[in-house]
């Protein structure tokens, strides 16, 4: 049963116990806002936090393997700057999972091929990564899945089966968009905030700190600043004798259709 069933099921009995005691003035009446507002801070934490599985079942890191393996995911492309990440991937005979947006498939639908090419893993990451993208109802959501999918399958002939939601955000309507499409939901345990932190030491010391087998990396393709830390991470990796393998290498699972 999903985290989030449980919560709404003690939160009912919960409440109608409350209510009870405070018609026959055993509580104060405000004693139910307090409820609600736990409630609210519950969800909050499971619509934001993809790990916690209030939602749907992600698959965000693999404790259960033994081997010294990691996998490192690159969200938003493709982009000009996915051309640097190739070339360093290609220098340290690295494989990785590409989560592709499907409006820059339309810009650059080379560089998503030279990507396939490669080797590396594509994945499902909407088609718009509409800012609000969080508030589509199940039907529009649905629909940025499989248009995603359509243009990748275009230029490389792949379906693909796995799929990250935009900001790591679910709720009730994407949990029934994936559903629909069939998807795997990839999420992420080593989040590297390189869209935002300006500092390459603090984002690399994010993504290695503790690093363990089975974990997942998240980083941008879309950013300058990623090509060093990426560069620092595999002599990381390499100094310490992990193996960067791809999410459908890590979890077992298939990659396409």
């Amino acid at each position: 049963m999903l985290i989030r069933n449980i919560v709404n099921i003690i939160s009912v009995i919960a409440g109608s116990l409350m209510l009870a005691a405070i018609i026959f003035d055993k509580l104060p009446w405000w004693s139910l806002f307090v409820l609600i507002l736990i409630w609210l801070l519950i969800t909050g934490y499971g619509v934001a936090n993809i790990r916690s599985g209030y939602f749907l079942k992600s698959l965000s890191n693999n404790s259960k393997i033994n081997q010294r393996k990691i996998a490192i995911t690159f969200d938003d492309g493709p982009d000009p700057n996915t051309l640097e990440v190739l070339k360093i991937l290609d220098k340290y005979d690295v494989k990785c999972t590409f989560f592709c947006i499907g409006k820059q498939v339309e810009k650059y639908p080379d560089i998503l091929r030279e990507i396939t090419k490669k080797n590396h893993v594509i994945g499902n990451h909407t088609f718009s990564h509409d800012k609000l993208i969080d508030m589509y109802g199940t039907e529009r959501f649905t629909n940025e899945i499989k248009d995603a999918d359509h243009i990748i399958e275009k230029y490389t002939t792949k379906r693909p089966l796995l799929f990250r939601p935009p900001y790591g955000i679910t709720n009730p309507n994407i949990a029934k968009a994936v559903k629909a499409t069939g998807h795997s939901v990839i999420g992420w345990n080593k989040r590297s905030f390189d869209t935002t932190i300006p500092s390459e030491k603090v984002i690399l010391r994010r993504i290695t700190k503790n690093l363990k087998n089975g974990d997942v990396i998240l980083l941008h393709d879309t950013k300058t600043i990623t090509l060093s830390v990426l560069e620092q991470l595999l002599l990381f990796l390499q100094r310490n004798n992990f193996t960067t393998v791809t999410i459908d290498e890590l979890f077992s699972i298939q990659a396409y259709a």
